[in-house]
Protein backbone atom coordinates (compact mmCIF):
# COMPACT_ATOMS: atom_id res chain seq x y z
CA UNK A 1 0.00 0.00 0.00
CA UNK A 2 1.99 3.37 -0.88
CA UNK A 3 2.12 5.76 1.60
CA UNK A 4 1.46 9.92 1.87
CA UNK A 5 2.30 12.65 4.13
CA UNK A 6 1.60 16.16 3.92
CA UNK A 7 3.70 19.28 5.49
CA UNK A 8 2.18 22.19 5.30
CA UNK A 9 4.74 25.50 5.52
CA UNK A 10 3.63 28.45 7.23
CA UNK A 11 5.09 31.39 7.18
CA UNK A 12 6.20 32.98 10.76
CA UNK A 13 6.40 36.89 10.85
CA UNK A 14 9.40 38.92 12.67
CA UNK A 15 6.54 39.82 14.87
CA UNK A 16 6.44 36.27 16.02
CA UNK A 17 2.61 35.62 14.53
CA UNK A 18 1.82 33.44 11.46
CA UNK A 19 0.73 35.45 7.96
CA UNK A 20 -3.16 36.07 7.80
CA UNK A 21 -3.28 34.20 4.50
CA UNK A 22 -1.85 31.04 6.11
CA UNK A 23 -4.31 31.18 9.22
CA UNK A 24 -6.91 31.29 6.36
CA UNK A 25 -5.14 28.11 4.57
CA UNK A 26 -5.87 26.59 7.69
CA UNK A 27 -9.27 27.59 8.73
CA UNK A 28 -10.34 26.67 5.13
CA UNK A 29 -8.92 22.62 5.55
CA UNK A 30 -10.89 22.67 8.74
CA UNK A 31 -13.89 23.92 7.44
CA UNK A 32 -13.69 20.86 4.67
CA UNK A 33 -12.64 18.20 7.26
CA UNK A 34 -9.36 18.28 5.60
CA UNK A 35 -7.22 19.36 8.61
CA UNK A 36 -6.23 16.06 9.88
CA UNK A 37 -4.69 15.40 6.34
CA UNK A 38 -1.71 17.40 7.12
CA UNK A 39 0.90 15.45 8.94
CA UNK A 40 3.06 18.25 10.12
CA UNK A 41 3.42 21.91 10.21
CA UNK A 42 7.05 23.67 9.68
CA UNK A 43 7.46 27.67 9.73
CA UNK A 44 9.33 29.91 7.20
CA UNK A 45 10.48 32.09 10.06
CA UNK A 46 11.45 35.76 9.05
CA UNK A 47 13.69 36.16 11.92
CA UNK A 48 15.50 32.34 10.92
CA UNK A 49 16.10 32.31 7.18
CA UNK A 50 17.89 28.52 8.49
CA UNK A 51 14.54 27.53 9.25
CA UNK A 52 13.67 24.37 7.72
CA UNK A 53 10.41 26.23 6.04
CA UNK A 54 12.70 28.51 4.46
CA UNK A 55 14.70 25.47 3.55
CA UNK A 56 12.00 24.09 1.72
CA UNK A 57 10.85 27.11 0.10
CA UNK A 58 14.38 27.28 -1.27
CA UNK A 59 14.76 23.45 -2.26
CA UNK A 60 11.19 23.65 -4.17
CA UNK A 61 11.37 27.64 -5.59
CA UNK A 62 8.58 28.73 -3.74
CA UNK A 63 8.49 32.14 -2.54
CA UNK A 64 4.93 32.25 -0.92
CA UNK A 65 3.47 31.09 1.90
CA UNK A 66 1.47 28.94 2.56
CA UNK A 67 2.30 25.79 0.22
CA UNK A 68 2.22 22.08 1.13
CA UNK A 69 4.65 19.51 0.26
CA UNK A 70 3.35 16.07 -0.61
CA UNK A 71 5.67 12.69 -0.25
CA UNK A 72 4.44 9.83 -1.50
CA UNK A 73 6.24 6.69 -1.35
CA UNK A 74 9.61 9.32 -1.16
CA UNK A 75 8.97 11.43 -3.51
CA UNK A 76 8.47 14.48 -2.35
CA UNK A 77 5.95 17.25 -4.52
CA UNK A 78 5.45 21.26 -3.67
CA UNK A 79 1.32 22.28 -3.82
CA UNK A 80 1.42 25.93 -4.31
CA UNK A 81 -1.77 26.60 -2.51
CA UNK A 82 -4.44 25.12 -0.37
CA UNK A 83 -6.67 24.81 -3.12
CA UNK A 84 -4.98 22.73 -5.59
CA UNK A 85 -4.01 20.53 -2.35
CA UNK A 86 -8.21 20.43 -1.71
CA UNK A 87 -8.72 19.34 -4.96
CA UNK A 88 -5.71 16.78 -4.57
CA UNK A 89 -6.52 15.14 -1.53
CA UNK A 90 -9.35 13.10 -2.35
CA UNK A 91 -6.78 11.31 -4.53
CA UNK A 92 -4.23 10.86 -1.90
CA UNK A 93 -3.79 7.66 -0.21
CA UNK A 94 -3.53 10.14 2.96
CA UNK A 95 -1.93 7.61 6.06
CA UNK A 96 -4.04 9.72 8.95
CA UNK A 97 -8.12 9.23 9.53
CA UNK A 98 -10.46 11.85 8.69
CA UNK A 99 -13.18 13.09 10.56
CA UNK A 100 -15.86 15.85 10.14
CA UNK A 101 -14.80 19.41 11.70
CA UNK A 102 -16.38 20.22 14.76
CA UNK A 103 -18.86 23.51 14.17
CA UNK A 104 -17.25 26.89 15.05
CA UNK A 105 -17.53 28.32 17.96
CA UNK A 106 -20.81 31.16 18.13
CA UNK A 107 -19.47 34.64 18.24
CA UNK A 108 -20.50 37.96 16.77
CA UNK A 109 -18.23 37.82 13.69
CA UNK A 110 -18.55 34.44 11.58
CA UNK A 111 -21.47 32.36 12.71
CA UNK A 112 -21.46 29.23 9.56
CA UNK A 113 -18.59 27.23 8.41
CA UNK A 114 -17.36 29.05 4.76
CA UNK A 115 -19.40 27.93 2.10
CA UNK A 116 -18.24 25.19 -0.87
CA UNK A 117 -15.67 25.95 -3.16
CA UNK A 118 -16.92 25.72 -6.42
CA UNK A 119 -18.37 27.39 -9.74
CA UNK A 120 -21.82 26.39 -9.34
CA UNK A 121 -21.06 27.37 -5.67
CA UNK A 122 -22.41 31.19 -6.42
CA UNK A 123 -25.45 30.82 -5.07
CA UNK A 124 -24.94 28.68 -2.50
CA UNK A 125 -21.97 31.25 -1.17
CA UNK A 126 -24.62 34.44 -1.18
CA UNK A 127 -27.10 32.20 0.98
CA UNK A 128 -24.67 31.56 3.38
CA UNK A 129 -23.12 35.13 3.40
CA UNK A 130 -27.22 36.22 3.82
CA UNK A 131 -27.84 33.49 6.33
CA UNK A 132 -25.12 34.70 8.34
CA UNK A 133 -25.05 38.10 7.84
CA UNK A 134 -28.50 39.43 6.29
CA UNK A 135 -28.99 43.12 5.64
CA UNK A 136 -25.95 43.60 7.34
CA UNK A 137 -23.99 42.01 4.48
CA UNK A 138 -23.92 44.47 1.76
CA UNK A 139 -23.42 43.70 -2.41
CA UNK A 140 -20.85 46.26 -3.17
CA UNK A 141 -22.31 47.38 -6.93
CA UNK A 142 -20.80 48.92 -9.86
CA UNK A 143 -20.01 46.22 -13.05
CA UNK A 144 -21.06 42.92 -14.15
CA UNK A 145 -20.69 40.61 -11.84
CA UNK A 146 -22.20 42.84 -9.04
CA UNK A 147 -25.26 42.57 -10.88
CA UNK A 148 -24.76 38.64 -10.97
CA UNK A 149 -24.29 38.77 -7.20
CA UNK A 150 -27.52 41.06 -7.13
CA UNK A 151 -29.30 38.17 -9.05
CA UNK A 152 -28.78 35.62 -7.15
CA UNK A 153 -29.26 37.59 -3.84
CA UNK A 154 -32.81 38.29 -5.38
CA UNK A 155 -33.43 34.33 -5.65
CA UNK A 156 -32.30 33.47 -2.07
CA UNK A 157 -35.34 35.17 -0.72
CA UNK A 158 -33.64 36.69 2.07
CA UNK A 159 -32.70 40.22 3.35
CA UNK A 160 -29.97 42.06 1.55
CA UNK A 161 -27.93 45.37 1.01
CA UNK A 162 -26.83 47.32 -1.94
CA UNK A 163 -23.85 49.80 -2.11
CA UNK A 164 -23.03 51.71 -4.83
CA UNK A 165 -19.83 54.39 -5.44
CA UNK A 166 -21.17 57.69 -7.57
CA UNK A 167 -17.24 58.84 -8.10
CA UNK A 168 -18.48 62.30 -9.72
CA UNK A 169 -16.77 60.63 -12.55
CA UNK A 170 -19.01 57.94 -14.06
CA UNK A 171 -20.23 57.94 -17.62
CA UNK A 172 -23.75 58.55 -17.91
CA UNK A 173 -24.47 54.89 -19.43
CA UNK A 174 -23.42 53.71 -15.97
CA UNK A 175 -25.47 56.58 -13.98
CA UNK A 176 -28.30 55.28 -16.33
CA UNK A 177 -27.59 51.65 -15.81
CA UNK A 178 -27.74 52.05 -11.59
CA UNK A 179 -31.10 53.11 -11.75
CA UNK A 180 -31.88 50.16 -14.60
CA UNK A 181 -30.86 47.45 -12.03
CA UNK A 182 -32.86 48.78 -8.86
CA UNK A 183 -35.78 49.68 -10.61
CA UNK A 184 -35.58 45.84 -11.99
CA UNK A 185 -35.04 44.21 -8.69
CA UNK A 186 -36.97 46.83 -6.11
CA UNK A 187 -34.19 47.61 -3.83
CA UNK A 188 -33.06 50.41 -1.63
CA UNK A 189 -29.88 51.91 -3.33
CA UNK A 190 -27.31 53.03 -0.55
CA UNK A 191 -25.50 55.83 -2.73
CA UNK A 192 -22.00 56.88 -1.36
CA UNK A 193 -20.24 59.89 -2.40
CA UNK A 194 -17.00 61.25 -2.05
CA UNK A 195 -16.40 64.43 0.44
CA UNK A 196 -16.95 67.78 -1.89
CA UNK A 197 -14.12 69.60 0.52
CA UNK A 198 -11.55 66.98 0.04
CA UNK A 199 -12.13 66.94 -3.84
CA UNK A 200 -12.24 70.54 -3.93
CA UNK A 201 -8.65 70.81 -2.27
CA UNK A 202 -7.67 68.00 -4.62
CA UNK A 203 -8.29 69.97 -7.71
CA UNK A 204 -7.29 72.97 -6.55
CA UNK A 205 -3.85 71.70 -5.75
CA UNK A 206 -3.00 69.74 -8.51
CA UNK A 207 -5.86 70.17 -11.47
CA UNK A 208 -8.29 67.93 -12.53
CA UNK A 209 -6.28 65.02 -14.72
CA UNK A 210 -3.34 64.73 -11.49
CA UNK A 211 -3.94 61.02 -11.73
CA UNK A 212 -2.36 60.86 -15.57
CA UNK A 213 1.19 62.33 -13.53
CA UNK A 214 1.34 61.33 -9.82
CA UNK A 215 -0.91 58.23 -10.16
CA UNK A 216 -4.69 57.17 -10.00
CA UNK A 217 -4.48 56.34 -6.23
CA UNK A 218 -4.46 59.66 -4.48
CA UNK A 219 -7.76 60.44 -6.45
CA UNK A 220 -8.91 57.18 -6.16
CA UNK A 221 -8.66 57.35 -2.33
CA UNK A 222 -11.12 60.11 -2.13
CA UNK A 223 -13.24 59.01 -4.66
CA UNK A 224 -13.53 55.53 -3.60
CA UNK A 225 -12.23 53.97 -0.56
CA UNK A 226 -12.88 56.50 1.33
CA UNK A 227 -17.04 56.84 0.43
CA UNK A 228 -17.28 53.01 0.52
CA UNK A 229 -15.40 52.78 4.11
CA UNK A 230 -18.07 55.28 5.47
CA UNK A 231 -20.90 53.36 3.60
CA UNK A 232 -19.70 50.41 4.85
CA UNK A 233 -19.44 51.70 8.60
CA UNK A 234 -22.03 49.44 11.05
CA UNK A 235 -22.03 46.40 8.31
CA UNK A 236 -20.44 43.42 9.27
CA UNK A 237 -19.41 41.79 5.57
CA UNK A 238 -19.56 42.82 2.50
CA UNK A 239 -19.65 40.86 -1.08
CA UNK A 240 -17.88 41.45 -4.17
CA UNK A 241 -17.99 40.59 -7.87
CA UNK A 242 -14.21 40.14 -8.06
CA UNK A 243 -12.61 37.11 -9.86
CA UNK A 244 -9.44 35.74 -9.95
CA UNK A 245 -8.86 35.53 -13.48
CA UNK A 246 -10.24 39.37 -13.62
CA UNK A 247 -6.15 40.66 -12.95
CA UNK A 248 -3.32 37.78 -13.10
CA UNK A 249 -1.28 40.53 -11.81
CA UNK A 250 -2.71 40.85 -8.37
CA UNK A 251 -5.83 38.73 -7.70
CA UNK A 252 -4.88 34.81 -8.75
CA UNK A 253 -5.32 34.21 -4.82
CA UNK A 254 -7.95 35.48 -4.28
CA UNK A 255 -9.97 33.30 -1.17
CA UNK A 256 -13.55 32.90 -1.26
CA UNK A 257 -14.47 34.29 2.40
CA UNK A 258 -11.29 36.37 4.09
CA UNK A 259 -10.89 39.12 7.22
CA UNK A 260 -11.08 42.24 5.89
CA UNK A 261 -8.71 44.72 8.32
CA UNK A 262 -9.35 47.75 5.89
CA UNK A 263 -13.11 47.65 7.27
CA UNK A 264 -14.08 47.14 10.62
CA UNK A 265 -17.51 45.83 11.99
CA UNK A 266 -19.01 47.46 14.96
CA UNK A 267 -17.28 45.04 17.39
CA UNK A 268 -14.04 46.11 16.12
CA UNK A 269 -12.87 42.75 14.26
CA UNK A 270 -12.49 43.44 10.59
CA UNK A 271 -15.37 43.43 8.11
CA UNK A 272 -15.80 39.17 6.74
CA UNK A 273 -15.02 39.86 2.68
CA UNK A 274 -16.94 37.44 0.18
CA UNK A 275 -16.33 36.73 -3.40
CA UNK A 276 -18.68 34.60 -4.56
CA UNK A 277 -17.64 34.54 -7.85
CA UNK A 278 -13.76 34.17 -7.21
CA UNK A 279 -13.71 31.13 -9.40
CA UNK A 280 -15.87 32.16 -12.71
CA UNK A 281 -14.56 33.38 -15.31
CA UNK A 282 -15.63 36.36 -17.66
CA UNK A 283 -17.20 33.58 -19.94
CA UNK A 284 -19.04 31.85 -17.16
CA UNK A 285 -20.22 35.57 -15.81
CA UNK A 286 -22.00 36.71 -19.31
CA UNK A 287 -23.46 33.01 -19.84
CA UNK A 288 -25.23 33.57 -16.33
CA UNK A 289 -25.81 37.12 -17.17
CA UNK A 290 -28.06 36.10 -20.84
CA UNK A 291 -29.51 33.05 -19.09
CA UNK A 292 -31.11 35.07 -16.88
CA UNK A 293 -31.39 37.94 -18.66
CA UNK A 294 -30.22 40.82 -16.00
CA UNK A 295 -29.35 44.24 -16.94
CA UNK A 296 -26.14 44.74 -18.42
CA UNK A 297 -24.35 48.69 -19.11
CA UNK A 298 -24.60 49.54 -22.77
CA UNK A 299 -21.25 50.34 -22.67
CA UNK A 300 -20.23 46.66 -23.08
CA UNK A 301 -21.31 46.65 -26.21
CA UNK A 302 -18.93 49.57 -27.24
CA UNK A 303 -16.06 47.53 -26.34
CA UNK A 304 -15.78 48.65 -22.12
CA UNK A 305 -15.17 45.36 -20.26
CA UNK A 306 -13.88 46.57 -17.03
CA UNK A 307 -15.94 50.27 -16.47
CA UNK A 308 -14.69 52.94 -13.80
CA UNK A 309 -14.63 56.52 -14.08
CA UNK A 310 -15.07 57.71 -17.61
CA UNK A 311 -11.17 58.94 -17.91
CA UNK A 312 -9.88 56.11 -16.37
CA UNK A 313 -11.75 53.77 -18.57
CA UNK A 314 -11.20 53.19 -22.05
CA UNK A 315 -12.68 50.06 -24.21
CA UNK A 316 -10.17 47.17 -24.86
CA UNK A 317 -9.43 45.63 -28.46
CA UNK A 318 -10.02 41.91 -29.27
CA UNK A 319 -7.64 39.61 -27.47
CA UNK A 320 -6.88 42.61 -24.86
CA UNK A 321 -7.28 41.68 -21.00
CA UNK A 322 -10.16 42.94 -19.94
CA UNK A 323 -7.94 45.30 -16.94
CA UNK A 324 -5.92 46.68 -20.07
CA UNK A 325 -8.53 49.49 -20.51
CA UNK A 326 -8.52 50.52 -16.38
CA UNK A 327 -5.15 52.89 -15.78
CA UNK A 328 -3.53 51.82 -18.86
CA UNK A 329 -0.68 54.28 -18.59
CA UNK A 330 0.12 52.70 -15.50
CA UNK A 331 2.00 49.41 -14.91
CA UNK A 332 -0.49 45.87 -14.61
CA UNK A 333 0.40 45.83 -10.94
CA UNK A 334 -0.61 48.87 -10.13
CA UNK A 335 -4.28 48.72 -11.65
CA UNK A 336 -6.11 48.71 -8.76
CA UNK A 337 -8.16 51.22 -6.76
CA UNK A 338 -7.46 50.53 -3.02
CA UNK A 339 -10.57 49.10 -2.89
CA UNK A 340 -9.52 45.48 -2.51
Amino acid sequence: MKRSTVTMVKKRLADGSACPKCDEAQRLLESRGRWDAIDRVVWADERDPTSEGWQLAREHGIDLAPFFIVELDGVRTAVKSVIQLLRQLDELPITTAWSEPAPPEAGPHVAAPPPPIALEGGLETVRWALTTFGADCAIAFSGAEDVALIDLAAQTGLPYSVVTLDTGRLHSETLAFVDQVRAHYGFTLELAFPDAAAITDLVRRKGTMSFMVDGHHECCALRKVAPLAKALAGKRAWMTGLRADQSPATRTDLPIVEDDPKHLAPDGRPLVKVNPLVRWSSADVWRYLRDRDVPTNPLHLQGYRSIGCAPCTRPVHPGQHEREGRWWWEEATHRECGLH
